[in-house]
């Protein structure tokens, strides 16, 4: 009987350093996969406010050396990066309300079991997220629809993802129908229902999809290259594209003669500086979002 007792009590030792090793492989794949995350990042910051003299002598670079901030200032010179931005934050402001909009009363209509024809509108919204259209096709529908060199062409297009949409869909069942119901009761309309009563109580979901939303019209770019073909109305991913792949500094209004007899600034630093202020705004709001982010990986995992 002793002996049985400690085989068991060796055994769960065992397993316990094993585990214990198991979890400190984790972590040090983490701390890994974390550190190439995170150093390229350091490195351009710190590039886009340091001297060329002091890149140059550094090589990877993670904290600024003689810092300057004037490759900042020949970024922002021209005006071109000053209206690619305001062109992002139009179509990321004005497409995530609609987006919002659109996508919360599509799924309330689906919710509901007294719609008719549900399951087929299922099915053709399912079918987009499986199978494409293409490019082509899409180019041509926007193009009859006038919307080329159109901020709009890079809002409409996307207006509603069927991914979000079924999940506002599932949180929106989650809602006890008798709700609903005491409202009809009570003379509230549909309408009524749905911003007075469904949207309150949604607005968590909201809050999460309008976040996953708002990002990738932040970060629009291809539909910036295929539609938009006139500078004036590139979004600040195709700018930085030019600026970054193409190296070409004509996009920000200066020519690289511009750049002669300066000691502070060079293409790499302000290629660096430019990157910089695209990825910016929301490295400043992540910390503030995050928990939206948690929430949206099991947002509608209740149900559907």
């Amino acid at each position: 009987m002793l002996a049985r007792v400690f085989r068991v009590e060796g055994t769960r030792l065992e397993r316990s350093e094993r585990s214990q090793i198991a979890q400190t492989i984790i972590y040090v794949a983490l701390i890994i996969f974390a550190l190439i995350s995170i150093i390229p990042i350091v490195h351009v910051v710190s590039v886009s406010f340091s001297t060329p003299n002091a890149v140059a002598r550094s090589g990877l670079m993670l904290v600024p050396q003689e810092f300057t901030l004037d490759s900042y200032k020949f970024a922002l010179k021209g005006g071109a990066v000053q209206r690619a931005f305001m062109v992002t934050v139009f179509i990321t402001v004005v497409g995530t309300a609609l987006s919002l909009l659109t996508t919360t009363m599509a799924a309330y209509a689906l919710s509901r079991d007294t719609l008719p024809g549900r399951n087929v509108l299922m099915i053709f919204i399912i079918i987009p997220m499986v199978f494409s259209a293409g490019i082509i096709p899409g180019y041509m529908l926007v193009r009859d629809l006038g919307l080329i060199n159109s901020v709009w062409s890079m809002i409409l297009p996307a207006m509603i993802n069927s991914f979000y949409l079924i999940l506002m869909r599932n949180f929106f069942e989650t809602i006890p129908s008798s709700l609903v119901e005491s409202a009809r009761i009570d003379g509230a309309g549909e309408l009524t229902i749905l911003f007075r009563i469904m949207i309150p109580l949604a607005l968590p979901a909201m809050m999460t999809i309008g976040l996953f939303y708002s990002i990738a019209y932040w970060n629009e770019f291809f539909r910036g290259v295929f539609y938009i073909t006139d500078p004036q109305n590139w979004p600040l991913q195709v700018l930085v594209r030019n600026v970054v792949v193409q190296a070409d500094l004509n996009e920000l209004g200066m020519s690289n003669r511009d750049l002669y007899g300066s000691q502070t600034v060079n293409q790499l630093t302000i290629r660096a500086a430019t990157i910089v202020i695209t990825m910016a705004p929301f490295a400043i709001l992540y910390p503030f979002l995050q928990r939206f982010f948690i929430k949206g990986i099991v947002l509608g995992a209740e149900k559907g």
